[in-house]
């Protein structure tokens, strides 16, 4: 039989900034964990934030033995995470997004998956879900084939081996040795899963894992967002070529087909026609991905087209903007730090 002093102790490392609206909801979320509370250490790491989400997570857990509230001076996500991996007690740690909602079983089901399958890191699906019709569709867009690809943690049914996961649950030592590159402002948990992954370590997706993330709402926030992770995505590659997928690539041919295309087509007829026939394809393409998923809730239908085209348009370009920023770069594969 199992007591509470039996389980694992588990570090559960928030690092936020301007997360108002969302934080209050994901520390009640955790708060709310059917795994033993005496066994989930709460570590916030706030970076500077001008709103009041440092008030409410210092309101939330000052009731709590094992939750504390922290300065993340480097302000990034990769470093509140560092700050947290150096400073936890757990035998298990894993990081949270500011932006989510945990099930109430998902610590224990996470810890259950990470002993019974012996793999280096775990972690659920990125179960996406927006408010108003923009968000909505982000929601389904960014759940499906045709809006990430083969990404599967973000639409997985089956437990199985992917090449990254959401909100990854390691064991301690896992995490210390390898810590997050504080250079990558984004894609900084794909960059480490590389690592893991250069390094023989086996990464597994349980759907089981439930979390909900809040995704972006707007039009211009998720081109701001895809934006950021196409031009961070050209670093993770040059410093894991190994793991280049296919899916990563199709975006930036894409846009620099289109780009080009575009440019060109004033001077060139054989431009013009392989614009039309750009985005006759593209335009098809996305109009039977939008029915297909739209078919459930059919008002999303006149969103999803512009959905779809701004997560695919915004990676491509900022991949493209990434290749000619971090050309001349020096291939570095070790974890980046500023002191």
């Amino acid at each position: 039989m199992t007591t509470t002093a039996d389980r694992p102790m588990v570090s559960l490392l928030v690092a936020m900034r301007n997360e108002e609206r969302f934080i209050g909801k994901t520390l009640e979320s955790i708060f709310a964990q059917d795994y033993p509370a005496a066994r989930i250490e709460v570590r916030v790491y706030d970076g500077d934030s001008t709103d009041r989400s440092l008030q409410i997570a210092e309101t939330l857990c000052a009731s709590r033995q094992l939750a504390s509230v922290s300065r993340n001076p480097r302000i990034t996500q990769a470093a509140g995470w560092n700050l947290g991996i150096d400073q936890a007690r757990g035998d298990i740690v894993s990081i949270v997004s500011a932006h989510c909602e945990l099930a109430p079983d998902y610590v224990s089901t996470a810890v259950e998956t990470l002993e019974r399958t012996g793999a280096d890191m775990v972690g659920g699906l990125m179960r996406a879900i927006g408010e108003g019709n923009v968000g909505e569709a982000v929601a389904m867009a960014t759940g499906s084939p045709f809006g990430v690809g083969n990404a599967r943690f973000h639409f997985t049914s089956v437990e199985e081996e992917v090449d990254t996961v959401y909100m990854g649950f390691c064991r301690r030592e896992t995490y210390q040795r390898l810590r997050f590159d504080e250079e990558m402002v984004r894609d900084q948990d794909d960059e480490l899963s590389y690592r893991l992954l250069d390094e023989g370590g086996r990464i597994v997706c349980n759907p089981a894992i439930r979390s909900f993330y809040r995704n972006r709402s707007t039009f211009r926030s998720l081109w701001k967002q895809y934006y950021q992770y196409g031009y961070w995505k050209v670093r993770v590659m040059q410093k894991h070529h190994r793991q280049v997928r296919l899916r990563q690539l199709i975006p930036p041919a894409f846009a620099a087909a289109l780009g080009g295309s575009a440019l060109l087509a004033p001077v060139s007829p054989a431009a013009r026609v392989g614009l039309a026939g750009i985005l006759v394809v593209y335009g098809l393409s996305n109009i039977a991905a939008s029915l297909a998923a739209g078919r459930s809730r059919p008002r999303l239908l006149p969103y999803l087209p512009p959905t779809y085209a701004t997560v695919h348009s915004a990676y491509g370009f900022g991949y493209l903007a990434g290749l000619l920023h971090f050309g001349r770069k020096w291939r570095s594969v070790g974890p980046s730090r500023t002191d």
